[in-house]
């Protein structure tokens, strides 16, 4: 097998400067840069994870730290952060942590050390945790929150702006004629419940509409609570007209619970969810919902984890902040006169 001294030799360079261009650093030319390449690409020399560990003081390994039942979202953040990983000669672990754990952040540590990662991506529940954030602070480990909200300084944090997106279905129910309209909601601990809410609360105020109490329900992010939810809203004297499940889950529950009861969608009820999971364009009637970038989310927070580590120029801006877009689908329409 070729090593960095072949390429060195055969390049006309020291081995320092292929070290440079095997990271990617700013200090070497690009005619040097691109005759590296070619030897590089000749010899197919791979440089070993190891060795450029030891070289540079890293492990080229860095954490993706969780607790969500929706794998549908994990899996896409984890295809976001590995497209820019591993061309940085980076491998990802992945591992999930009970947020409620009263030892989470002592166990977070303990998986940082023993794994020697270069940082950790936190995802929600955990990286709304501020008692853990607090720890990695204190240790003075490298770490990126995906959130709901700007809980943090922009190096630290990309989120998606939730409740902003909110008005965007306020109007669009509102504009179909829509003013019996029921929420269920996740649990009220969740910051994606409360930013949702909040936010679909106060773009239909807004407009005029205003939801009672009991027009909102609580729910747990699965299927069977939009099932049971669902049916229960349904089999009102006075139905809602509208339906919004904070997530897809709940909302393909109550597209079952509708079914059951014999009623059309949307002609009965309109229903929308939220994450534009693939499972929103696989049942009946397609759903509308909200897409949140989460491949996009997750490439970001890998460049901002990267400018921490060092392996990016720290001076360029990396973009922080995305809105969740409204994508129409059937499963919603205009209140049948």
């Amino acid at each position: 097998m070729a090593t960095i001294n072949d390429v060195a030799r055969i390049a006309g360079v020291s081995k320092r400067t292929v070290s440079r261009v095997i990271n990617n650093s700013p200090m070497v030319n690009q005619a040097t840069r691109d005759k590296i390449n070619a030897v590089i690409k000749e010899l197919d020399y791979a440089p070993s994870p190891q060795a450029r560990g030891l070289a540079f003081s890293r492990s080229y390994l860095m954490g993706l730290i969780y607790d969500d039942p929706n794998a549908l979202s994990i899996h896409a953040i984890q295809r976001g952060i590995l497209n820019i990983c591993l061309d940085k000669g980076y491998e990802l672990i992945v591992r999930p942590f009970d947020h409620q754990s009263a030892t989470l952040a002592e166990r977070v540590i303990h998986f940082i050390q023993r794994s020697k990662l270069d940082g950790v991506i936190l995802l929600p529940p955990l990286s709304a945790d501020e008692g853990l954030v607090a720890a990695l602070r204190a240790g003075g480990y490298n770490y990126v929150r995906i959130g709901n909200v700007a809980f943090d300084a922009l190096p630290h944090l990309v989120y998606a702006a939730d409740r902003e997106s909110m008005a965007d279905l306020s109007d669009y129910l509102v504009s179909l004629g829509h003013r019996n309209i029921a929420v269920i909601a996740g649990p009220p601990s969740r910051l994606a419940t409360t930013e949702r809410l909040e936010g679909f609360q106060q773009g239909l105020m807004a407009r005029g509409v205003t939801l009672r109490d009991d027009d909102i329900l609580i729910g747990d992010f699965t299927y069977d609570a939009g099932v049971r939810l669902g049916t229960k809203l349904l089999s009102r004297e006075s139905p809602p007209t509208a339906i919004f499940a904070l997530n897809d889950e709940m909302a393909a529950g109550v597209l079952q619970a509708a079914r059951k009861l014999g009623l059309d969608v949307p002609g009965d009820v309109s229903v929308a969810g939220y994450d534009d999971s693939p499972l929103a364009t696989k049942i009946y009637p397609a759903l509308t919902t909200f897409h949140r970038p989460n491949a996009r989310l997750a490439e970001q927070a890998v460049q901002k984890l990267l400018q921490q580590i060092g392996l990016t120029d720290d001076e360029v801006e990396i973009e922080g902040c995305f809105r969740p877009e409204l994508i129409l689908r059937q499963s919603t329409g205009p209140v049948r006169q």
